[in-house]
């Protein structure tokens, strides 16, 4: 009988390209929440950790909740189920890359917003074609149905012009934690974005570069409970309706290109809705950064698959050996 782990144990080749495949899969989750108009979900979705992530999640809250009805023992045995390692990678990566990034882009975003947004959109346009992929059955018509739906409603929806909340209190930020969360877990719905749409979004960045400790953890606890309670169900209607939920997220991913449209009638901005027409002189330089954003997340792909992959090869049991066993039987 083959082990389930690569030949050299749990530690070996194939877990260690899933584990840095995992703080690649968060580097990039991260760099995306950031951004407004672009959703982690999406980046894990393309990264192929999509339903890894959902379930370690909806596993989580689970625990979270038996903790609340003082179930300690159902909890902990709970917890006991959770991938730690792929929290952990995935945690470390998003981490460094919000820590890293959001003072870098604060600035790019304020000096190239035509650029952006046009990388932007093609980082969400090749994920749009991308997430096909992930359908176990070809699009039916009634899931087409509700691909269209979803994505109509999303573009209407998104057209709201934001305006940003002064001086927001704590509660305010736990409440825009709670609500924000919700949609990096959803394919084509930025938390960032959301966070614009409440007007928090500039004062969370502020916390975020002035490493205003009482904010963060006030935001970070709002995000875990918005968390616990919208990932399970997810998680379940996932579990049932695979092809007809993955629909609609691609929906939400074709709606939200509006919020990416670099040409915006009025403010510029990553985020402003309003929808202008295109200006002749900037057509090359955003044709070519759409284009890379494309690229960048056809390269994202390439590296999830690689991943998999070699996952795959690792695990597969060595038939030569059960060959040698069969021929040398005296019986």
């Amino acid at each position: 009988m083959s082990s389930p782990h690569p030949p050299d144990g749990p530690a070996g080749p194939g877990r260690t390209r899933d584990l840095l495949g995992t703080v690649a899969g968060g580097v990039f989750m991260g760099a995306a929440e950031i951004v407004p108009g672009v959703s982690g979900g999406t980046i894990a979705l393309v990264f192929g950790i999509y339903d890894r992530f959902i379930t370690t999640l909806s596993t989580g809250a689970a625990a979270m909740g038996l903790l609340v009805r003082a179930d300690v023992r159902g909890a902990l045995a709970r917890l006991r189920e959770v991938d730690w390692g792929f929290v952990v990678a995935l945690a470390a990566g998003m981490g460094a890359a919000i820590l890293t990034l959001s003072g870098i882009l604060e600035q790019v975003l304020e000096t190239q917003p035509v650029v952006m947004s046009a990388l932007f959109f093609g980082l969400v346009l090749g994920s749009v074609v991308l997430a096909r992929r992930e359908l176990k059955a070809p699009l039916t018509p009634p899931r087409m149905v509700v691909l269209g739906v979803v994505a109509v409603v999303t573009f209407v929806l998104l057209g709201q012009t934001p305006g940003e909340v002064a001086d927001p209190g704590l509660a305010q930020y736990f409440g825009a934690a709670a609500i924000a969360i919700c949609a990096m877990i959803l394919p084509g719905i930025s938390g960032s974005f959301i966070l614009l749409l409440m007007g928090m979004y500039a004062p969370v960045i502020s916390a975020l570069n002035a490493r205003d400790l009482v904010v963060l953890a006030t935001f970070a606890t709002g995000a875990v409970a918005g968390l616990a309670l919208f990932s399970s169900l997810l998680h379940r209607v996932l579990a049932r309706h695979h092809d007809l939920t993955l629909a609609a997220l691609i929906g939400l991913m074709v709606g939200s290109l509006r919020v990416l449209w670099p040409w915006p009638a009025g403010v510029e901005g990553v985020g402003d809705a309003r929808l202008g027409a295109p200006v002749a002189s900037d057509l090359g330089v955003t044709l070519l950064a759409a284009l890379v954003g494309v690229v960048v997340v056809t390269f994202i792909a390439w590296v999830g698959d690689r991943t998999v992959e070699g996952d795959e090869a690792d695990d597969e049991p060595v038939a030569a050996d059960t060959d040698t066993a069969v021929a040398g039987d005296p019986t």
